[in-house]
């Protein structure tokens, strides 16, 4: 999986010309931001069109609240945020987020990790076919790199079933990607 895209610093002097409600500092922030939030969004929605409505919703929450980030943080993990919770808000909206036994099965800890050990395709085939809860703590332990506590918080849920999402996800992505990855992928480019 690749690194977050999100990580951009963004020019103090553009934060503050937002925070007045600047048209300009907003388009440049959109601009910046635009493929991070869609590939965050696609990833964890596996849907393009879901994820072009987060993408819009994230942004126009981001310019109508950048007068509440604080600078407590990077402005990059603040817009994060609210582009994992649109697309979160979303999938419960959704109901994709069922009821699902919670069991926590060992990880094979010598074998490394299911996605070194493939081509971008069939990754991307593989996320693709997993159900979107999986998929989602898959994306934002790995990929975005929040732990079990701030994964359960997100998904209102406990942090055993980040755990055994995480472990169930990583078993059903190594069968997929060796076995048989026939699923579509969702493309992280945004076509704007």
């Amino acid at each position: 999986m690749e690194p977050s895209l999100f990580r951009h610093e963004v020019d103090p002097a553009v934060i503050d010309a937002l925070r007045r409600g600047d048209l300009a500092a907003f388009e440049r922030v959109y601009r910046l931001f635009e493929r991070p939030v869609y590939a965050l969004a696609c990833r964890l929605l596996g849907d393009r069109d879901a994820a072009h409505e987060v993408l819009q919703d994230a942004m126009l929450k981001a310019y109508e609240r950048a007068a509440q980030y604080r600078g407590e943080a990077p402005f990059w993990a603040w817009l994060r945020q609210l582009a994992t919770n649109e697309a979160l808000m979303r999938l419960r909206r959704a109901r994709r987020f069922g009821a699902e036994p919670l069991e926590i099965e060992p990880a094979d800890e010598d074998a490394p990790p299911a996605w070194m050990l493939a081509d971008r395709s069939a990754l991307e085939r593989a996320l693709a076919a997993l159900p979107p809860a999986t998929r989602t703590v898959l994306w934002l332990y790995h990929v975005e790199g929040l732990t079990h506590v701030e994964i359960a918080a997100h998904c209102e849920r406990t942090v055993s079933y980040s755990k055994s999402q995480l472990a169930r996800g990583t078993r059903r992505l190594r069968e997929l990607l060796t076995d048989h990855p026939e699923a579509s992928p969702c493309l992280i480019a945004p076509t704007a």
